[in-house]
């Protein structure tokens, strides 16, 4: 519920601050007192239109300032939750107008697009009136109202869930049908590459082993006499190695003479032996190596203009034609799996959409007889109000075009006056019906589908006597289960509220604050017997003030 609101600097009102209770709360006082700026500098605090008239004349920002008590549960939290603010704790939000025109907004401190206090706000409060802004007329409401009365809120969960899965279904299955039209376009694309490929046989890393074997031939040639040269320097008639042999084998016989002295010199001589060894053996090696057939070269510059001819055709790396075929390859076989997974898919969307229609019908049927004991239950409230000619119907049209809620679209329709044509409750009704009308709706719901603060303002207008009372009766019923607020200049409605609160205007000519009074006791006998006479105040009325009061109370 509302617990404090807090406006500093708006149009009249300097400073003030107006603590809640829970109940009924009525707000009087004179006409041009201050209580529509009040109403608009609430709305301000939850997300309303900014306006840099409502900033009071020669202060730079108003603000507004509304806290919350809440269950520890309530949908607002998870609203908050979902968007990363605080929703520990009480609830405050916070507005500051500017008077060059720029608005900010707080939930918690933090700081929160209009959008984002307006979602909050809309969780927390309604506000309704004779005005069509101001209530709760929004058609695209009166379906979740219907379900929230019959509770069939876990029957539309199961509806979203139900819905989801088959358009998730139904999107899975179009991808898979156009895959597979794409690929059997493709098919006899995909047979010839595959083949080719698999004619040519390529292999990861065979582009670089050929290239390098294609240079080691192209340059063969002259390596080949280099390499002769080079064998004949080690291994030919003129080879060091005999002659390194023989004074190797002298030396070794007279090691045993001076070992000190000749030792190193030995195994010097037989590293320098064994070295010229290796040196002949890598010789003869490359020698091989480059030995080559012309054929060879030819074939090899064929295989690797085949391979590099290939990789331009399909725009891949020689290297990744390998891992190509396979593609292609796994690309015709889905071609012929593909069916399959498509009939399941379609079998897996029969199914979905057979759950969804039976869970659909059967929500359209709950809610069709809950539309029944609604229209019963606002028609029970409207003769006192003074509608007892006029007839509440809630219309569920099953359209047959499926989502998340179901098939149905649900309105609110009135018939004012027999002999008349019903239709939409806010283009039949006038502003003085349809806030009858919609208190007949709310007791109705009681505190289904509402939020915890309802502000009723000036719902009384043009009734009075036994209209008022019944008014003032269905205001102090709906607060049994959550908080009313009511702006009022019916005495009737006044007598009946839990809370009085007197909307009044201090200051001289040059200067006027609005003030905000509790009443008890005398002095709340003394408004409402205002309310009832006018000005002058007569005995006579503040007795029938102090028997409202009494009956009221």
């Amino acid at each position: 519920m509302l617990s404090t609101l807090s406006i500093r600097d708006i149009v009249i009102i300097d400073r003030l601050d107006i603590h809640f209770t829970p109940g009924l709360s009525a707000l009087t006082g004179e006409t041009g007192a201050g209580k529509s700026i009040l109403l608009d500098s609430f709305s301000l605090a939850l997300g309303g239109r900014g306006d840099a008239g409502l900033v009071r004349r020669g202060a730079d920002q108003g603000q507004v300032t509304a806290l919350f008590e809440l269950e520890p549960h309530h949908p607002a939290r998870s609203v908050l939750q979902e968007a990363g603010f605080d929703a520990e704790g009480e609830l405050i939000l916070r507005r500051i107008q500017s008077a060059d025109g720029r608005t900010r907004g707080f939930v918690n401190d933090q700081p929160a697009s209009a959008q984002m206090m307006r979602r909050v706000g809309a969780a927390l409060v309604e506000i309704h009136g004779q005005h069509a802004d101001r209530a709760l007329v929004d058609p695209t409401e009166h379906r979740r109202l219907l379900d929230a009365f019959a509770g069939l809120e876990p029957d539309v969960a199961e509806i979203g869930r139900l819905w989801r899965e088959w358009r998730s279904l139904r999107e899975a299955h179009e991808e898979a049908r156009e895959a597979l039209e794409k690929a059997a376009s493709e098919r006899e694309y995909l047979e010839h590459a595959v083949e080719e490929l698999d004619q040519l046989g390529p292999e990861p890393g065979e582009e670089e082993r050929l290239a390098d074997r294609r240079q080691v031939m192209m340059h063969s040639e002259k390596l080949v006499g280099e390499l002769n040269e080079a064998n004949e320097i080690v291994g030919g008639h003129a080879s060091p190695g005999p002659v390194v042999a023989a004074a190797l084998r002298r030396l070794e016989r007279r090691a045993g003479d001076l070992p000190q002295l000749l030792e190193p010199v030995v195994a010097a001589l037989e590293r320098l032996y064994n070295q010229i060894d290796e040196a002949q053996q890598a010789i003869e090696h490359a020698l091989s190596e480059a030995a080559f057939d012309p054929r060879e070269l030819e074939a090899t510059e064929e295989r690797l203009f085949a391979l590099r001819a290939a990789a331009r055709k399909h725009q891949v790396q020689v290297d990744d034609l390998a891992a190509l075929r396979e593609r292609l390859r796994s690309q015709l076989q889905e071609i012929d799996t593909g069916g399959q997974r498509l009939e399941a898919l379609e079998a897996s969307l029969a199914d979905a959409k057979r759950a969804y229609d039976a869970a659909a019908s059967r929500l359209s049927e709950a809610r069709r007889a809950a539309a029944t004991q609604l229209d019963e239950a606002v028609a029970h409230e409207l003769p006192p109000l003074r509608l007892e000619r006029a007839r509440f119907e809630t219309r569920v049209d099953t359209d047959g075009r499926p989502g998340a809620e179901g098939l149905d679209r649900v309105e609110f329709w009135v018939q004012t006056n027999p002999g008349t044509h019903p239709g939409p409750l806010l283009k039949v009704a006038s502003g003085g019906e349809l806030s009858r009308f919609l208190l007949a709706l709310k007791v109705a719901l009681a505190d289904r589908g509402s939020a915890p603060t309802l502000v009723f303002d000036e719902i009384d207008v043009a009734v009075g006597g036994a209209v008022a009372d019944a008014i003032g009766a269905r205001l102090a019923r709906l607060a049994e289960r959550v908080q009313v607020l009511s702006v009022t200049h019916a005495p009737q409605v006044a007598a009946r509220a839990s809370r009085h609160l007197l909307i009044r205007k201090d200051g001289d000519a040059d200067t006027v604050s609005t003030r905000v009074e509790p009443l008890e006791g005398p002095a709340r006998r003394e408004e409402i017997a205002r309310m009832l006479s006018g000005a002058t105040i007569t005995d006579e009325a503040r007795a029938a003030a102090e028997r409202l009061m009494k009956a009221g109370g």
